[in-house]
């Protein structure tokens, strides 16, 4: 996944939408008629949409696509304003020094992908594609260790800043799918040692963004559930496998954002 350049596109439009405001504490007021609101849309490439296509032009690298669930989202609900800020490639770093501009007290409902590129994520399958089963499994240890030792702190920082600019904001975070069906119907590729592995590091990668959520009074939605069954080498698979353009490699179809992300958020969007 390539790293961020353009950085958000915003709409607006006049109309209600309910927002559960959430305080730092997680202690949540009732729900308000929020016309006056914004939704914020920030994260990685499973956020901006890559693999979903129709991807707007002036995005740029940050490849946001109107088939991503946010943008999804904000076409059937008409927030007050949408501040499209994910992009392919971006890091926690990335959220921070260049996705924060559009959040304001306005803000009534953000969403967030983050901390797969942190933990090496294409790296990792880049090596499990080319290298074999030990050199995957000793990459995706790396990926573990990383995600379970250094990103805690890194989202914490995130989520803090993201409440400091949206102090009345709802704070969806969303986490990884399982990217394989073991056993499944894929003849060739890697080996099912590899992709069990892999599997297990999205747990733990969406385990540690679980905690971090939780502990900043965000709402954490997970979205594995809603994937099963439909993973690569599945009847029905929502990811991509290996293919081209190369950067859409393992990440959802437009079926997968509309069937898969997009549930999970509205419901947890309230």
């Amino acid at each position: 996944m390539r790293r961020p350049r353009a950085r958000s596109l915003r709409t607006t439009s006049a109309a209600a939408l309910s927002v559960l405001v959430l305080g730092v504490t997680g202690l949540a007021a009732a729900p308000a008629n929020a016309a006056a609101t914004g939704y914020a849309a920030l994260g990685d490439s499973y956020s901006s949409g890559v693999g979903s296509g129709s991807y707007i032009s002036s995005s740029g690298d940050c490849e946001q696509s109107t088939l991503a669930y946010a943008y999804l989202w904000q076409k059937a609900n008409k927030p007050s304003s949408f501040d499209f800020a994910a992009c392919s490639g971006a890091t926690t770093s990335d959220v921070l020094s260049s996705q924060l501009s559009g959040l304001n007290s306005s803000t009534g409902l953000v969403s967030i992908s983050i901390g797969g590129n942190d933990a090496g994520f294409s790296d990792t399958m880049e090596t499990c594609v080319l290298d074999g089963t030990s050199s995957c499994l000793s990459a995706v240890a790396t990926a573990e260790n990383f995600a379970t030792t250094q990103l805690p702190a890194k989202l914490a920082a995130v989520y803090a800043a993201i409440r400091k600019d949206a102090p009345n904001a709802h704070v969806v975070v969303l986490d990884y799918p399982h990217l394989y069906q073991v056993p499944g119907d894929c003849l060739f590729g890697i080996s099912d040692t590899s992709r069990n592995a892999i599997n297990g590091a999205a747990d733990t990668l969406d385990s540690v963004i679980d905690t971090q959520a939780t502990a900043a009074g965000f709402t954490f939605a997970d979205v594995r559930s809603a994937f099963n069954n439909h993973e690569i080498c599945s009847d029905s698979a929502w990811l991509h496998s290996t293919t081209l353009p190369i950067d859409e490699s393992y990440h959802p179809t437009s079926t997968g954002q509309a069937d898969g992300y997009l549930p999970v958020f509205t419901a947890a969007a309230g």
